[in-house]
């Protein structure tokens, strides 16, 4: 399978600190992989290094099998607009619109005039003046209508309303059937975007603790709930992730298929069992409860 992205233990230091540290992952190409992690788990960093505007401390980052950074070529091919992208204080609409083509050789600008009406954005204020829902809508705009091949979008969902994220997935899911491309996501309201995924990578102080086919992702890990005493007895055969109590009841998130063995364990200890979804996944890495070693390679599969 051809990797669109590729990172190769990579290792980004700021300073004493690792922003990022010995990252190995790969997103197929025109895979839509979610990005997942809490704030500060270096989302934001690996995106700056594929879209050229950083450089590994150590490592190598591969776009298409090139590097990009200074890399023309390459960048012309990658579209990363930030979660808090920044515009000169005098910018209207029509002014990001009307340069945006000249750093996106495969803009559309119908499918920009659309997304702009369906977001219902204003033309007549200074773009500093709009919401935070509106600087995302402005976001995804660029993002989706440069239909550059390797699009990276940073938490497109900020401020915005069901509506306009229902919006967001029919266009993003519409447009991609008819100009393939690959998508890097990167959010918090996972279970919103679940469906959309085919990779996962999930990043925790700047390690990949778990990179896997979508799928595969959401088969690696069970939740147990019950009485609290049943519970640890189900969760002593098992990594525990994170664990939460409320009173004389727990729930606990433990590394593990949910298979016949499984059911009938939970069954003749009394306790509730269901797969972990990613939403689940991403609190029990980031809870900071995980017994596992985050210094480890994440679960691959």
């Amino acid at each position: 399978m051809t990797q669109a992205i590729e990172l190769q233990s990579v290792t980004r230091r700021f300073r004493n600190d690792n922003a990022l540290e010995d990252v190995t992952l790969a997103v197929p190409d025109g895979a839509i992989c979610g990005l997942l992690g809490r704030n500060g788990a270096g989302k934001t960093t690996v995106m700056s290094l594929i879209s050229g505007q950083d450089r590994p401390t150590t490592g190598r980052v591969l776009v298409d099998g090139d590097d990009p950074f200074e890399n023309e070529a390459v960048l012309s091919s990658i579209s990363f607009v930030r979660d808090n992208q920044r515009y000169p204080d005098d910018y209207f609409l029509h002014h990001v619109l009307s340069i945006a083509p000249a750093f996106a050789p495969h803009w559309d600008g119908e499918l920009a005039a659309e997304l702009v009406e369906g977001f219902r954005l204003p033309r007549k204020p200074a773009i500093r003046k709009f919401s935070r829902g509106q600087l995302s809508a402005v976001a995804i705009v660029l993002g989706l209508a440069s239909r550059a091949p390797v699009t990276l979008l940073d938490e497109p969902y900020l401020g915005l309303d069901a509506t306009a994220r229902g919006l967001f997935h029919d266009l993003l899911l519409r447009d991609l059937g008819r100009h393939p491309r690959t998508l890097l996501l990167s959010t918090h309201l996972i279970d919103e975007s679940d469906s959309l995924f085919d990779h996962v990578v999930l990043m925790d102080r700047g390690r990949v603790v778990l990179r896997a086919e979508a799928e595969e992702a959401r088969r690696v890990a069970m939740c147990v709930s019950g009485v609290a005493d049943a519970v640890q007895a189900f969760c002593a055969d098992y990594p525990v992730l994170r664990s939460h109590s409320i009173g004389g009841l727990r729930t606990s998130t433990v590394t593990g298929r949910l298979d016949d063995d499984a059911r009938s364990r939970a069954a003749t200890l009394g306790v509730q069992l269901k797969g972990a979804s990613l939403q689940d996944l991403a609190v029990a890495y980031g809870s900071g409860d995980s017994l596992q070693d985050s210094s480890k390679e994440g679960i691959s599969a």
